[in-house]
């Protein structure tokens, strides 16, 4: 079968660069697009557009727009489906899956309603490109998993905080919020959901609990859910929880906890440092007492001493300065809105972090209010003028610009508040 990609070139801001170069699970987009289509695939041809895949080419393809995000489980099944039927395929939503009306709808367009179904832009011919694919409804098998356990009072006001997270996962990348929802619900979350789902089984369970006692471990934390790669050191005061992987050259220090996360290679965290349900990868450093949860690092990352990220997606060679704090929790009880464009539109979630470009230096002691980015290439220090961040920050009003001049305390921001 061949692989035809349709190259999306839509920059995604901040990161001003398309969706496919970004890391998603600790690979770029597209790396990870091939590996799950490597075992049906032989071959793979790419177009600007749609309408130039080649007619006349009669063999069996599989189609797909490069922004998209799916796991194994959700390209097997939508693969499997519309070879049983044989006839040119287009994949399809219900209005009842919520892993994609409560997330994967909002800030994008390419996920869009036609008929009576939801379609995205991935397609299966089984003889060349026809016209008028029919709609193959793929159900996600979402399933609630909460991320924040909170108190009686504030439910009342804010709901119940769960994620509709799919078994199987599809996601049309077109905004940085996208990208934490890939990595994080639709990715992280997805893995230990469907862990759990196998750990219903008596047999599955029997497994751990043997494993466990043969390694004299707790039975998440046995090498059946802790996965580690070659010359990686591992202090004995580490705690870590399953499923968790990490790679190759990494050094895990004394008190460090980690909890259903994905580690890159030549990773180091020092001691104390806590990663809770992110993504780390390759080249990052976090020294003692950083803590991350529910973010993504991509590559060659430092987040300093005592920094807290949480939800936040922070771009390639990108340093956040010891005791910096991304908060999350909207107090006000709506949805959290960020930009999208020149406008402000809403995400779906009442609790999200913020978005730092790529190589941005953000200095010590800053405090960043939800859903604020800052574009790549930006320097941003403290000031007496400016402690907190509530406002989205372009490369244009970087302080890099103004050190020069000496005037490091001019107003920097120009956009609405989100």
């Amino acid at each position: 079968m061949k692989r035809v990609v349709i190259l999306d070139n839509r920059h995604i801001y901040p990161f001003n660069e398309p969706a496919r170069e970004l890391r998603i699970m600790n690979k770029p987009l597209k790396v990870h697009q091939r590996d799950m289509l490597v075992d049906c695939c032989d071959s793979v041809i790419e177009c600007e557009r749609f309408d130039q895949i080649p007619r006349a080419d009669e063999s069996e393809m599989v189609v797909y727009q490069d922004n998209l995000f799916f796991d194994q489980p959700f390209i097997d099944s939508f693969i499997g489906e519309a070879r049983k039927r044989d006839r040119a395929c287009q994949v399809a939503f219900s209005h009842d899956d919520l892993a994609i009306t409560k997330h994967a709808l909002y800030l994008q367009d390419d996920i869009r309603l036609k008929g009576d179904v939801y379609v995205g832009n991935l397609w299966y011919f089984p003889r060349g490109v026809r016209d008028d694919p029919e709609p193959l409804v793929i159900d996600t098998q979402a399933c609630e998993i909460g991320y924040y356990h909170i108190p009686t009072y504030m439910a009342h006001e804010m709901g119940e905080m769960v994620y509709s997270v799919p078994l199987r996962a599809f996601l049309s990348i077109e905004h940085w919020f996208h990208v934490f929802l890939a990595n994080t619900p639709f990715g992280i979350f997805a893995d230990g959901a469907r862990m759990e789902a196998d750990a219903k089984r008596v047999t599955a369970r029997l497994r751990l609990l043997l494993q466990g006692m043969w390694e004299r471990k707790q039975a998440l934390s046995t090498s059946k859910l802790v996965v580690v790669g070659k010359n990686t050191k591992i202090m004995p005061t580490a705690q870590i929880l399953g499923p968790t992987f990490i790679g190759d050259n990494c050094y895990i220090g004394p008190g460090v906890v980690i909890q259903n996360s994905i580690i890159g290679n030549n990773v180091n965290l020092m001691q104390g440092a806590h990663v809770m349900l992110s993504v780390v990868s390759d080249n990052c450093y976090l020294p003692f007492r950083a803590a991350i949860m529910m973010s993504t690092l991509m590559e060659r990352c430092i987040v300093a001493q005592n920094a807290c990220l949480q939800m936040c997606v922070i771009g390639r060679g990108t340093f956040i300065g010891s005791g910096t704090t991304f908060t999350d929790f909207n107090l006000i009880p709506k949805p959290v809105r960020t930009l999208r464009g020149d406008k402000l539109q809403p995400t779906g979630s009442t609790v999200v972090g913020g978005c730092v470009g790529h190589n941005c230096r953000i200095g010590a002691g800053l405090v960043f209010y939800p859903a604020r980015i800052v574009e790549s290439d930006t320097v941003l220090l403290r000031s007496d003028q400016r402690a907190v961040i509530d406002k989205n920050v372009t490369y244009q009003q970087s302080d890099h610009h103004v050190l020069r001049d000496g005037n490091l305390h001019k107003p920097l921001y120009r956009l609405d508040r989100a």
